[in-house]
């Protein structure tokens, strides 16, 4: 999941300076359920923005807000209380606004801050667990991430600067690699961690990446 979290009440009313007509578009996935980009959290901020002078023309979450097709769709919905704004204010995930923005011939701000691919620890709070590296490592280590869960990034065991099991860079996080071992004990697959690893290769996440599943598809059937 996409973790996001609320940009400062001073960071959007710096955005809007210029604009008096603001619509507001979520999303029903990620942003939603961080509860940062629901109806609930839609209607907090539209009730805000108009208590400080703004006109909300109009709102909507869109299902999801990264879908180009489906949120061009739904956009042409709300052609009414878009034709008055004069900006609109995104709060789904970075990905989500510039959807929003490559749907419509208005000024897209973003209303949140995107932190982080991680896990639902429970309500309200998230772990970041993957940072989409472009090839996964989590085959040899025990499904715990050394990229995203080393502060070092390291693959190749651990670097000896941790106390107490806990990493030496960030004291309240456990030492991945440490974990990993525990993990791979617990298993039965200790050997694994005897292979010594190449450096990772980066290359496979250079920015930005694209996937174009039809033309693997076509050169699979020529193939």
């Amino acid at each position: 999941m996409i973790i996001s979290q609320k940009k400062s009440q001073e960071e959007l009313l710096s955005f809007l300076k210029g604009s008096q007509k603001i619509a507001i578009t979520g999303c029903s996935l990620c942003a939603s359920t961080c509860k940062v980009g629901g109806e609930e959290e839609i209607l907090e901020l539209k009730a805000w923005l108009e208590e400080e002078g703004k006109e909300v023309t109009g709102y909507k979450v869109l299902d999801p807000a990264c879908n180009l097709l489906k949120t061009t769709k739904d956009l042409k919905k709300m052609k009414e209380e878009l034709k008055d704004a004069d900006a609109i204010l995104s709060v789904a995930c970075g990905d989500g606004t510039q959807t929003v923005a490559k749907a419509v011939k208005l000024p897209v701000y973003p209303g949140v801050d995107t932190m982080f691919i991680g896990e639902i620890e429970r309500v309200g709070q998230y772990e970041e667990s993957c940072r989409a590296c472009g090839e996964c490592e989590l085959g040899w280590t025990g499904s715990i991430c050394p990229i995203t869960r080393c502060a070092k990034g390291l693959v190749n065991g651990p670097c000896g600067g941790a106390k107490d099991k806990k990493c030496e860079v960030n004291k309240e996080n456990e030492c991945a690699w440490i974990m990993i071992y525990e993990k791979m004990k617990e298993l039965g697959q200790l050997d694994k961690l005897m292979e010594v690893r190449e450096p990772k290769n980066y290359q496979k996440s250079n920015n930005p990446r694209k996937i174009n599943l039809r033309e693997a598809n076509k050169e699979a059937v020529e193939a």
